[in-house]
């Protein structure tokens, strides 16, 4: 009985450490928008608990790699030895910047840093609902682990839990979103506005699953990702790939946002009865 329990300990550990790199990573990446959303769609007076617990989540997945620095630096070596990057540098400091400034002295109210922090948010909120293609990754390890058990009471759960936690974070960054526009006095582009989202991360899900790109290539190498990903897109089986994935979104989407903001109306009457009968 020792035995087979520490047998059975071992391949378990086996089977959290082959999954734990790329799932913490993935986490990682999808709760960046998530933060983002909370600094620039809530409202000021209700930041500080929504702030507590996205950062925490964030910080709870940040991946166990202690070669941070070194890769920050060559990450600045590379890109200021690419002649795209630079190119891209100095449009976003004589193109965008004026733009930025024009649009934070205008009616939209908005600092040049809201808006750079918009721009990072539509970049890499594609990575929250790009958890649901790390379904084929539960394929080969249930073609590789012959136990029925542990595929059952181990793996799957652990799919369901990573998967779910991307994706509802998908959930909640666009519900902000849709705060914000409905404070501003724009509720008339909330569905517009989601649809389109689930449209551009239909396509950064098929840019990053089939032509493995990521969200700072955008700024590494941002001419080969615009001329071989709108090439991709021209082909009749991505924009195939690209509607199936639009239409997972929308329904995904449109049912989790109702049990979220359901979630949320029944935690706060409950907080409500709780300090009435105190």
């Amino acid at each position: 009985m020792k035995a087979e329990l520490i047998e059975l300990t071992a391949r378990v550990t086996q089977v959290l450490q082959i999954n734990s790199t790329w799932m913490i990573w993935n986490l990682f990446l999808a709760f960046i928008p998530l933060v983002l959303s909370i600094w620039l769609f809530r409202n000021k007076r209700n930041n500080i608990k929504y702030w507590a617990l996205g950062l925490l989540a964030l910080f709870a997945c940040i991946p166990p790699n202690n070669n941070y620095i070194k890769i920050f630096l060559i990450f600045i070596k590379n890109y200021i030895t690419n002649i795209s990057t630079l190119k891209l540098a100095l449009f976003s400091i004589f193109g965008l910047l004026p733009l930025g400034i024009w649009l934070a002295k205008s009616k939209y109210g908005r600092s040049v840093g809201w808006w750079v922090g918009f721009i990072i948010f539509y970049a890499f909120l594609p990575n929250a609902p790009y958890l649901l293609t790390d379904v084929i990754h539960l394929i080969d390890d249930i073609r590789t682990i012959q136990s029925v058990w542990i595929i059952t009471l181990i793996l799957i759960p652990l799919y369901i839990f990573v998967i779910f936690a991307g994706f509802e974070a998908y959930v909640v960054s666009l519900i902000n979103l849709s705060s914000h526009l409905h404070r501003v006095g724009k509720s008339q582009w909330i569905l517009g506005v989601e649809l389109a989202t689930h449209a551009l991360s239909a396509v950064g899900i098929y840019w990053g699953r089939f032509l493995r790109f990521n969200s700072w290539d955008l700024v590494t190498q941002p001419d080969y990702l615009l001329t071989r990903g709108v090439e991709e897109l021209l082909g009749k089986q991505p924009l195939v790939i690209i509607a199936i994935t639009f239409a997972i979104l929308t329904g995904l989407y449109w049912l989790m946002k109702r049990v979220t903001l359901g979630f949320v109306r029944q935690s706060t009457r409950r907080m409500n009865i709780g300090s009435l009968n105190s």
